[in-house]
């Protein structure tokens, strides 16, 4: 049950209406993160506007997907786990894609080099160090890509939180998560 209440698109007004509209328009529904954001008009058009900036950035949607489900098992955060899962499986990711995903793991090595990156960001809580970003470097990444790694991982980060404290409703078919970090290079114990 939700401890943030979900504003209904069809009685809301002012400035969450419009943000409403535009998602409903874009996605042909309004998901209930969404809905909870909507209490704050100002941090979901932040939110919005942070996506919409990112899926202008080099990162294929695929990869941004990928990212979403590492961060968000690393958080155990089901509503986004569920979501990710959803929309990752609508981009062509298979299901052992999401599943090594939610790993911080891929087969194209860059993409895995991409993962273990956010979620090194996620357990160490940015304090990634040399190590870090040299294994990102030696597996080709740029510093663009890498930046751009990070702000994938903030509005991740981000969106879990949201979901921990509203307690928000999952609207996407559930998946469940695992009884903790599950990454093979995860620092959280």
């Amino acid at each position: 049950m939700n401890r943030i209440a979900q504003l209904d698109p069809q009685t809301t007004t002012g400035p969450a209406k419009t943000l409403f509209d535009g998602v409903q328009g874009k996605l042909g529904v309004v998901p209930n993160l969404i809905r909870v954001l909507g209490n704050a008009p100002a941090a979901l058009k932040g939110y919005l506007n942070f996506s919409g900036a990112l899926a202008d950035g080099s990162l294929t949607p695929k990869v941004r997907e990928q990212i979403a489900l590492a961060v968000a098992e690393a958080n155990q955060c089901a509503y986004c786990l569920s979501a990710h899962s959803f929309i990752g499986g609508k981009l062509g990711l298979t299901q052992q894609d999401l599943a090594d995903a939610r790993m911080a793991a891929a087969v194209d090595p860059r993409t895995d080099a991409i993962l273990k990156l956010a979620h090194s960001i996620v357990v160490q809580r940015g304090e990634l160090g040399d190590t870090g970003l040299k294994q990102a470097r030696q597996a080709g990444l740029t510093d663009g890509e890498i930046v751009e790694t990070v702000a994938h991982v903030a509005l991740n980060i981000f969106s879990n939180y949201i979901n921990h404290v509203a307690g928000t409703v999952i609207d996407f078919p559930e998946v469940t998560l695992t009884s903790g970090c599950a990454a093979s290079s995860c620092a959280c114990g």
